[in-house]
This record gives structure tokens, C-alpha cells and sequence, in this order.
């Protein structure tokens, strides 16, 4: 099934550059824990126009990184192997959905902004993978210790 989409709003995205992990189709760990535990770091490598916007970012411990995923972008309903029943892709944290975008919070181990590369401890994402936005993750606003999913 192919999804109609709207062209008036449509909009254009910009990779600001790409990931350099260790994982590829299959070899990949399924969530950050996994990578964590994996314990391979991964490098961020931001393309020249860009590099200027890192200026500061080494004040930040951890980022927020948003990445365009290579994935089924029709699969609106999907059930995972650790799930019972199907969920809609809204309610998961699968790569497929209309707009595949990766989200993942790291911790920074580098920074170098004139070669644009970060390093950061470790990331879920295949090599490759292009990158969207980089920001600061602010435990004071983004940590929200009394959220949970229920099962199904």
C-alpha cells in the first residue's frame, strides 16, 4: 500500500552529514542499551557548510542526534517479536514509519569542530546513515523521570 501525501505540506530535509559505526544490515544492536553494551564507540562527521553551528556544543555532556533512516515507510502497523499483538508505528520505536527518523541520545567522548567530528559512545544507527541535527540534551528539561509505556 502506498500512502497519498499531501504536497503542500511537504517539506525538504538537509543532512548535515553522516554516522561511522561498526554496524550494518544484520550486525546492528536493536536499541542503545544494546550498543552501550557493545561497547563500540561511533564518530559523528559533519559536513563544512555545517561545523560553524558546533561552536558551543562542547559545554553539553550528551546530545540528542536525529538521523534519516533507510526503512519501510508503508508498514503502519507492525508486530515486533517482544509484542503479542500488532501496534501501530506511532507506538513503537521502529525505523519503519512515513518518515524515517532516528532519534538517539549519546554521550559525547569528542568534539573537533574545524574537522566536524564527534565522537560519542556508542550508537544504534547503520554506518552511513545520514545525519539530520545535533542537539544539546538538557537533563533539567528533557529528563522526565515518572514517564513509562505500559504492554499491550
Amino acid at each position: 500500500m502506498t500512502l497519498a501525501t499531501n504536497p503542500a505540506r511537504s517539506c525538504t530535509l538537509t543532512p548535515i552529514g553522516h554516522v561511522r559505526t561498526p554496524w550494518s544490515k544484520g550486525h546492528c544492536p536493536k536499541n542503545m542499551a544494546l550498543a552501550r553494551e557493545a561497547g563500540r564507540p561511533a564518530t559523528l562527521i559533519i559536513d563544512p557548510p555545517w561545523r560553524q553551528g558546533l561552536t558551543g556544543l562542547d559545554r553539553a555532556t550528551h546530545l540528542i542526534l536525529l538521523g534519516w533512516f533507510d526503512a519501510d515507510r508503508d508498514a503502519l502497523m507492525q508486530q515486533p517479536p517482544h509484542l503479542s499483538v500488532a501496534q501501530g508505528c506511532f507506538a513503537l520505536r521502529t525505523p519503519a514509519r512515513p518518515n524515517p527518523i532516528g532519534v538517539s541520545i549519546v554521550r559525547r567522548s569528542s568534539l573537533g569542530v574545524a574537522a566536524g567530528l564527534i565522537t560519542v559512545d556508542a550508537l544504534d544507527w547503520y554506518d552511513g546513515t545520514a545525519l539530520l541535527d545535533i542537539k544539546p540534551y538538557y537533563p533539567s528539561t528533557d529528563l522526565h523521570p515518572d514517564a513509562h509505556v505500559r504492554e499491550p
